[in-house]
């Protein structure tokens, strides 16, 4: 997987989702998918990758910079976590890469 890699929500995914505070400083999100009837247990992070692909496909490297803008990360370890979420939300069927 490479930082120009493009990704996308999978067509018809309305990512219905509640958010609540876990008690420790940090959201938590129950998202259903709506493509496949599950519910998964979802961090910020995942989340904010796909509200910035409900608007639109998007690099790699776009949502490497998306991270690092909205959480305070080490910049080597947003590319490692990020790469390991867009394998993680594409395993769900919630994404899917480019041809979107």
């Amino acid at each position: 997987m490479s930082a120009g890699d493009t990704w996308c929500l999978r067509p018809g995914q309305a990512l219905q989702y509640r958010q609540w505070d876990d008690g420790q400083g940090d959201d938590e999100y129950v998202l259903y998918n709506d493509l496949s009837g599950d519910t998964h247990l979802l961090g910020g992070p995942a989340i904010e990758i796909l509200l910035a692909l409900a608007r639109g496909p998007a690099t790699r490297a776009a949502l490497v910079a998306l991270l690092q803008a909205e959480f305070d990360i080490d910049p080597d370890e947003v590319r490692f976590e990020t790469g390991e979420l867009l394998q993680l939300l594409q395993r769900l069927w919630l994404i899917a890469p480019s041809a979107c």
